[in-house]
């Protein structure tokens, strides 16, 4: 017997009923993009490991996946590597390209790549797949989607406004309730001075990103293996346990961070931000445990949390003021928010939050009789299908018992039918499959009752 086909860990299949429902989370996304009036792009599934690597740091260079050359990629291999099986070395030799990681350091690349052709501020949203060789676990995939808005060419703090605004839309739009979390990678920055490590930035927000995920022992143990001084490490803990309002979290920080300029200038940013988000209808907190572990980021930065479900970060994102510097277009900055499609569909499933009108289902089957009948149904057909009611014919004339069967497996509320009785009255009879109620009437009586 052949064995049952599968797919690879990380990645999922969805179905007529599931595609429905992400495609609600597409629409509405996409809607409150357009209302803030960002455009949309699209980019390659891959592109150049130029591009990609050495952008996400090295934790994130670990998760690419690469793609082998075409054709005897294993000519121009270095035969002393193969005999080490040195995998490293050997990927830079035998793969030029590598499926993305994110959408936001191809949007940079196509930024530079385009600039001639854009308007700055250029506010731009892109809907598409991304790949990570990650560890598959509950809310983490190998291929997801990711919905991007980025504004580039400002550095307005504004923008960062919007795009909360945006958050708040969205997920209010969702009925989903959840805590916009907001820190600065400035801050992040003069905590690291404060404690005496100013040049192990990248490992203490790398360490501290993982908090949530394996607890502040693990990430002190962490920061002392990345060379962290135990006095350094003593001194951090109390500041990523600060608790309080919004408003003594900032001012505690004021007094900590007063011989840092860079940290005050970050405490200044969130403090704008946060006083123009006053009237959000979503909870908003200054969380300096947030880090976002991407090196890209250097002022404020975001992350999403569901408050009604156990669940990873829906959304996150931030400023960014050198990324497009590295394809040699330096000083442009940008900053940027990404909606977890995929999170958030497991999210509405586990609330059970999507709209009775999320279908794409059949609403109205037409019993086929035989060929005379069928030759008289189809002009109908095609009058419901003008008027956006979604029918079809069964495509043969089978028995009665079989196609009745088809519309209750698929759950198609209504069907059609049209014998001689009907041709020559010029009618059908709609019948409803939940009542068994039955009504003899014309197309346009139909299209009226279905529309209903």
């Amino acid at each position: 017997m052949a064995q049952k086909p599968s797919i690879p860990k990380g990645t999922r299949d969805f179905g007529p009923q599931e595609m429905a429902r992400r495609n609600y989370i597409f629409d509405t996304i996409r809607e409150v993009y357009s209302l803030f009036g960002f455009q949309q792009i699209e980019t390659p599934a891959m592109e150049n490991l130029s591009t990609l690597m050495g952008k996400y740091g090295e934790e994130g260079d670990k998760l690419l996946f690469k793609i082998l050359n075409s054709g005897d990629f294993l000519r121009e291999a270095d035969p002393d590597c193969l005999a080490a099986g040195a995998s490293g070395r050997l990927a830079a030799q035998l793969c030029e390209k590598g499926l993305r990681y994110d959408l936001t350091v191809p949007f940079a690349r196509y930024v530079v790549q385009h600039r001639e052709e854009l308007t700055l501020p250029f506010r731009r949203y892109q809907i598409q797949p991304v790949w990570r060789a990650d560890r598959p676990q509950k809310g983490r995939y190998r291929e997801f989607y990711q919905c991007d808005a980025d504004v580039v060419g400002t550095d307005s703090l504004l923008s960062e406004v919007e795009l909360m605004q945006i958050v708040d839309e969205v997920f209010h739009r969702f009925g989903i309730r959840v805590c916009i979390k907001i820190n600065n990678r400035k801050v992040l920055s003069g905590i690291a001075e404060l404690i005496g490590e100013a040049d192990k930035i990248v490992d203490i927000t790398v360490a501290i990103d993982k908090l949530d995920k394996i607890g502040p022992e693990a990430v002190a143990d962490e920061l002392r293996e990345a060379g962290l001084s135990d006095e350094a490490v003593v001194k951090l803990q109390p500041i990523l346990g600060l608790h309080g309002s919004n408003e003594e979290k900032l001012a505690a920080m004021r007094a900590l961070l007063t011989d840092s300029e860079t940290g005050l200038k970050g405490l200044d940013e969130v403090e704008y931000v946060m006083s123009h988000l006053l009237q959000m209808r979503s909870e908003v907190e200054f969380d300096l445990t947030l880090a976002r572990g991407l090196n890209y980021y250097t002022g404020c930065i975001f992350e999403v949390k569901a408050l009604d479900v156990q669940i990873g970060s829906i959304t996150g994102g931030g400023r960014y003021d050198n990324l497009t510097g590295i394809f040699g277009m330096p000083g442009l900055s940008g900053v940027g928010i990404s909606f977890g499609a995929d999170r958030i569909y497991d999210v509405l499933n586990q609330l059970q939050l999507y709209p009775q009108t999320v279908t794409n289902a059949t609403q109205l089957l037409f019993i086929n009789f035989g060929e005379t009948e069928t030759a008289y149904c189809l002009p109908i057909l095609a009058r419901l299908r003008k008027a956006g009611i979604r029918c079809e014919i069964y495509p043969d004339a089978a028995k009665m018992k079989k196609q009745m069967q088809y519309a209750n497996q698929k759950q198609i509320p209504f069907v059609a039918l049209a014998g001689e009785t009907e041709m020559a009255e010029g009618k059908v009879t709609l019948k409803d499959m939940q009542t068994g109620q039955q009504q003899l009437l014309t197309a346009e009586e139909m299209v009226e009752r279905l529309s209903r």
